[in-house]
């Protein structure tokens, strides 16, 4: 089984070098390959990721979608592994990663099969996927944020799954501006390890992400619909979200942390219902 790991970038010296060497024991001896796409980093991010051995292409932003869709292509293994270049993976993800990886090798007739088992199926080997739904062409990751060094246990961010690993031609990205998540063709299931997701390491870093995202919100709720001043959205919504998040949802159990990451992101939703209103003003017919 070839694994590829792939990851898109831009001017991310600070973490990529963390997280190619996450995965350097499953590409290591032949076992797999990194795919970098680039989008001009003026940094050290491509001389860090050529560094570990990475196939590294240069190319335009085209969008967070579109960039991971391309890395994706000129992959060549018989999974994909895709990687956002803040993240890495915890010891038990590699050490699941790599014993089932070698289960494969060692059985080259099984590669067809589900060669990603958690290890608590694989020793109990009394699940047969295949007699439910198949084997597994994707499985669910989960993600540990980290924010201002803290992980956020409550609040709605954990487990947080993302769909990760997936068969080749088996996944890609559908195509939104922001919050992109993996179509899969196919069954799923869900691996134990986790990520790790060095988010946002400062309050700036925090702040300038959510102003790139609540822009490109604005531009999905603007493409749905022409939307109008909401108060109950500019207002009204944030100060719910917080409250839910918080509170409901425990996000006070999150510390100082907590407090600043949920009122921020309520901040967040503000931002991107008052950042529709006034494309969608920009926008109209004259």
């Amino acid at each position: 089984m070839i694994l590829s790991v792939v990851v898109i970038t831009h001017n991310e010296e600070a973490n990529v070098g963390r997280t190619l060497a996450s995965v350097q024991p499953l590409v290591a001896d032949g076992k797999g390959e990194i795919i970098v796409v680039d989008s001009g980093s003026t940094d050290r991010t491509v001389e860090i990721a050529k560094s570990f051995g990475a196939k590294v292409f240069i190319e335009e932003w085209k969008g967070y979608a579109a960039q991971k869709n391309s890395a994706i292509d000129k992959a060549t293994g018989d999974w994909i592994l895709s990687l956002d270049a803040d993240e890495e993976l915890e010891p038990d993800l590699a050490a699941e990663l790599s014993i089932h990886q070698a289960i494969s090798t060692a059985n080259p007739a099984d590669r067809s099969r589900d060669w990603c088992l958690t290890m608590e199926q694989a020793s109990a080997g009394s699940r047969n996927l295949d007699k439910i739904k198949g084997p597994p062409t994707g499985y669910w990751i989960p993600r540990k944020n980290h924010v201002l060094g803290r992980w956020i246990q409550y609040g709605g961010f954990w487990p947080d799954p993302k769909l990760r690993l997936f068969r080749r031609g088996a996944g890609s990205f559908e195509d939104r501006a922001v919050h992109e998540d993996v179509r899969l063709d196919g069954p799923s299931g869900k691996l134990r390890g986790a990520l790790l997701h060095h988010s946002y390491p400062t309050l700036a870093d925090y702040i300038d992400h959510m102003n790139r995202y609540s822009s490109l919100g604005a531009e999905m709720a603007f493409a749905k619909g022409r939307p109008g001043f909401s108060l109950f959205n500019i207002v009204a919504r944030p100060v719910a979200t917080f409250i839910y998040n918080y509170f409901f949802r425990l996000g006070f159990l999150d510390g100082r942390e907590g407090l600043l990451l949920h009122l921020y992101h309520a901040a967040y939703v503000s931002w991107k219902y008052a950042k529709a209103w006034e494309f969608a003003r920009k926008n109209e017919p004259t």
